[in-house]
C-alpha cells in the first residue's frame, strides 16, 4: 500500500490556547517555539514526514499569521511530489457563516476541501503536543483488524487521567466504553490491564492521545449525517461511534506530553536537556524538520556550561548556563548566570548602530545583559533584559500578570518584546 496516496493528515491547530498564555498572546498554539529552533507545529508534520505521509492540512483559527508565515516558508515539496502542508483557516461560507466550534465543527467546515483529495484514511492530530510516532504501524494496525475508527492511547496514572478521556477496549483492543475528563472519585471503575511495565508505574487508565485514524467514508457520514451538530471528537463523536463502529485502541508505550500549560510546556523542554532526554532530537531515523535558516554557528566566551542546549546563531558570554535551553539568535551578557531555565532568542540582530541608539535612550540592548541571575523562567522571544536584572521563579512566587512578565506555577514568563530595565528584581 503506498501511504502517501491513501492518507491525508489533517493538523488541529487548536482554540485560542489561555492556559499557554502569555505565550500564545499573540501566536497561536503550534506557532510557539519549542526546543529552541522548532515550533510545536513541526512536531506532528515531522511524525507524517517520517511516516511517509506527505499531504497535510493544518486547521487554523486563532492568532495564526506566525503560524501561516512559518508553514510557507517551511514545508514545500519538489515539483515532482504530489506532498502539501497547506493552511485551511476558518473561513465563513453560504453553509457556514461561523468560526470553528471544536475539534469536529472544524473537520466538518473542510470536508468539502477534503473531497477535493483521492484518498482513503483521514489522520487527525493535534498541534502542540510532543512526541516521536510512526502513523505507518498504527494504519497498518488499523487495517489489519478491520476497524472504522483508530484511537491512539497512551497509559497514564490517577493524576493526569482526569484530565484526559479514558476508555476500556476487550482483549481484540475493541473500545468497549469511553468517558472524557472522569471525576477521580470515577476512576475506579475505569482500570485497565495496560501491560506489567505501565501497571507497575501506576499507569492504569488508557487515555486517548486525541490522534484519530478514520475510513474517510465514515468520517464523513459521522459528521455530517450521523451527527451534523456535534462539536467535538472527545466529547461527542467518539462516544456515540463506540456502539455502531468498530473502534479499535492502539497503545503507544513512547513518550508522549500534552503542552496544555505553561508548566508542561516548562518541563518538556527542560527534559530535553537530561543525559538521555525521553524526547530524543538526536535520532537519524525520526529527524524533526523545521525552517532551515541561515545562521552563523554558536559563539561562547567564557561559559560554563552543563545541561544546555544552545541553537544556531547565538552568542554567548555569560558565566554560567545550566539545564537550559538557549533559542536562536540568543545574547547573554558577561557574569550572568541561567539556571533551568528557557531562553526563546530572537527574531533578529541589532546592528551596532541601533545598539549605541538605545542605549543612548536608556533602552537595553536585545536579549539578556550582564551580572543578570535568571532562574525557573521563560523568556519569550525579543525581550530586552537590561544588566543586575534578577529573576528567580519558583513556588514562593504568587500567579500574577503583568505588562511585563506573568507568573504561573512558580515559572516566570518574561512576554515578547518585554523591556526590563537595569537592576530589574522578579
Amino acid at each position: 500500500m503506498n501511504i502517501s496516496k491513501s492518507v491525508l493528515a489533517l493538523i488541529l491547530g487548536g482554540g485560542a490556547g489561555t492556559r499557554l498564555y502569555p505565550l500564545t498572546a499573540s501566536r497561536s498554539k503550534p506557532a510557539v517555539p519549542i526546543a529552541g529552533k522548532y515550533r510545536l507545529v513541526d512536531i506532528p508534520i515531522s511524525n507524517c514526514i517520517n511516516s511517509g505521509i506527505n499531504r497535510m492540512f493544518v486547521l487554523t483559527q486563532f492568532n495564526s499569521a506566525s503560524l501561516n508565515k512559518h508553514i510557507k516558508n517551511t514545508y514545500q515539496f519538489s515539483l515532482f511530489s504530489t506532498g502539501f502542508v497547506d493552511i485551511l483557516a476558518a473561513e465563513q461560507t453560504p453553509d457556514n457563516p461561523g468560526w470553528y466550534q471544536g475539534t469536529a465543527d472544524a473537520v466538518r467546515q473542510c470536508i468539502r476541501h477534503i473531497n477535493n483529495i483521492e484518498n482513503d484514511y483521514i489522520l487527525i492530530l493535534s498541534g502542540d503536543q510532543l512526541y516521536q510516532m510512526d502513523f505507518a504501524e498504527m494504519l497498518n494496525n488499523h487495517i489489519e483488524k478491520g476497524a472504522h475508527i483508530s484511537i491512539a492511547t497512551i497509559p497514564v496514572g490517577d493524576r493526569e487521567a482526569p484530565e484526559f478521556g479514558i476508555l476500556k477496549s476487550d482483549e481484540q483492543s475493541l473500545i468497549t466504553s469511553f468517558i472524557e475528563k472522569p471525576k477521580p472519585e470515577l476512576l475506579p471503575e475505569w482500570v485497565s490491564d495496560t501491560g506489567t511495565l505501565m501497571q507497575q508505574q501506576g499507569r492504569i487508565y488508557l487515555a486517548s492521545m486525541g490522534i484519530y485514524i478514520f475510513n474517510k467514508q465514515v468520517l464523513i457520514d459521522l459528521l455530517n449525517n450521523a451527527y451534523p451538530n456535534a462539536t467535538d471528537f472527545g466529547k461527542e463523536i467518539i462516544p456515540n461511534s463506540i456502539h455502531n463502529h468498530t473502534v479499535i485502541s492502539y497503545q503507544y508505550d513512547g513518550y508522549w506530553t500534552d503542552i496544555g500549560n505553561i508548566y508542561s510546556f516548562y518541563e518538556a523542554n527542560l527534559a530535553l536537556t537530561d543525559d538521555i532526554p525521553p524526547f530524543n532530537l538526536f535520532d537519524n531515523g525520526k529527524t524533526v524538520f523545521t525552517r532551515a535558516r541561515m545562521l552563523p554557528p554558536a559563539k561562547i566566551s567564557g561559559t560554563t556550561l552543563e545541561k544546555t542546549i544552545i541553537a544556531d546563531g547565538s552568542i554567548i558570554l555569560a558565566s554560567r548556563v545550566e539545564a537550559s535551553v538557549v533559542g536562536i539568535r540568543s545574547r547573554i551578557g558577561h557574569g550572568t548566570t541561567v539556571v533551568a531555565s528557557y531562553i526563546m532568542g530572537n527574531d533578529y540582530y541589532e546592528t551596532l548602530e541601533q545598539m549605541k541608539e538605545n542605549h543612548e535612550r536608556g533602552i537595553p540592548k536585545i536579549g539578556i545583559g550582564e551580572r543578570c541571575y535568571i532562574r525557573n523562567a521563560i523568556i519569550d522571544k525579543n525581550a530586552r533584559i537590561g544588566n543586575d536584572v534578577r529573576i528567580n521563579g519558583g513556588p514562593h512566587l504568587e500567579k500574577t500578570d503583568t505588562p511585563l512578565y506573568t507568573v504561573k506555577d512558580g515559572i516566570v514568563v518574561v512576554k515578547k518584546g518585554a523591556v526590563l530595565p537595569d537592576g530589574f528584581v522578579i
